[in-house]
């Protein structure tokens, strides 16, 4: 709790209240990075913890889709190739925890959060991975969704997300171009293996489109955001990007997205796109989706198991720790 002694440390350190509402306010227009020890309005500084914190947690909860399938891989190329990117995804996870923490929030509390489910992570990962094809399909889609979204936030106001962003862009580009590789494999092979890619996408597409968030008039974090330069774009306009890179790529796939009313628009120069089923979107957020239960279960058990390995991490840095001293 803030006391008169604080708030006059403050003083000495930033100016007056006003005075370092100005300078923040006058760094986010300049496009300057906000820095750690920089003052910072709470409510932007509680708007990023939410956010980082969600990114951070469907990192890992982003790995156990993938993992279901690392032992069923049909080559040695595919495996390890999968192992690399569920590998990516967890150094992801650990790059925005550490992240986060330098706003004070620390690791543990946000797991726990995450394991009792006050606080969420993309209703993306709550889909299950059915076949093989849904790996190229999670790697075309997802992870294009994900950079579609992600690359404006290598620019985000706040240095240590812009900066840990830089290098999960480039890994999710791999990730992204191994998944469109896998499915224009599967695409251009046997009958089976063509329709198994496109049963793939076809369950895949429009969850991939709600991973922008709700639409703009529904959304209730994302202009202040934007004023902040937390994020550079609104959902919608997210959205909209991702539809116009994706249907020529499908083409070049040979195959078909779900949607009968996606067409060229010459009027607007992008194409028009069905409406999102809204209530599905909310229905899986509520934690109703088909594997909630199952990834938050999986995650409190992984934790739960990995507790002797974190207590001899902190035994063993006590112990050096304190010879050092």
């Amino acid at each position: 709790m803030a006391t008169a002694a604080t708030d006059h440390m403050a003083d000495e350190l930033y100016g007056t209240p006003e005075a370092r509402e100005a300078a923040f306010d006058a760094a986010v227009a300049a496009d300057e990075r906000i820095e750690p020890r920089d003052w910072m309005p709470e409510a932007y500084r509680a708007s990023l913890v939410r956010q980082m914190a969600q990114h951070a947690h469907s990192e890992i909860i982003g790995m156990q889709p993938e993992a279901n399938w690392i032992t069923r891989a049909p080559s040695l190329r595919r495996k390890a190739i999968l192992m690399a990117k569920v590998q990516d995804e967890a150094g992801h996870g650990l790059y925005l925890y550490s992240a986060t923490e330098t706003l004070g929030a620390s690791r543990d509390e946000l797991l726990d959060k995450l394991h009792s489910g006050r606080q969420k992570y993309s209703s993306i990962f709550n889909y299950p991975t059915l076949t093989w094809a849904d790996v190229g399909a999670i790697g075309w889609l997802v992870d294009g969704a994900a950079i579609t979204n992600q690359v404006p936030l290598c620019r985000c106001s706040y240095g240590p997300y812009a900066r840990a962003m830089v290098r999960i862009c480039k890994e999710e580009s791999f990730h992204q171009r191994q998944g469109y590789e896998l499915l224009l494999a599967l695409s251009k092979g046997t009958p089976e293996q063509h329709e198994m890619a496109q049963d793939a996408v076809n369950r895949w597409w429009w969850p991939s489109l709600m991973m922008f968030g709700p639409s703009d008039d529904e959304s209730a974090h994302s202009a202040q955001s934007m004023a902040w330069k937390i994020k550079r774009h609104s959902n919608d306009e997210l959205r909209q990007r991702f539809v116009d890179i994706c249907v020529p790529q499908a083409e070049t796939l040979g195959l078909t997205l779900p949607d009968p009313d996606l067409r060229w628009n010459e009027e607007r120069g992008h194409h028009d796109f069905g409406a999102i089923d809204w209530d599905e979107f909310w229905n899986v957020v509520k934690g109703n989706g088909p594997c909630n239960e199952q990834r938050l279960t999986q995650r409190r058990r992984a934790h739960e198991e990995g507790a002797w390995v974190r207590d001899a991490a902190a035994a063993y840095a006590a112990k050096h720790g304190g010879a050092k001293a």
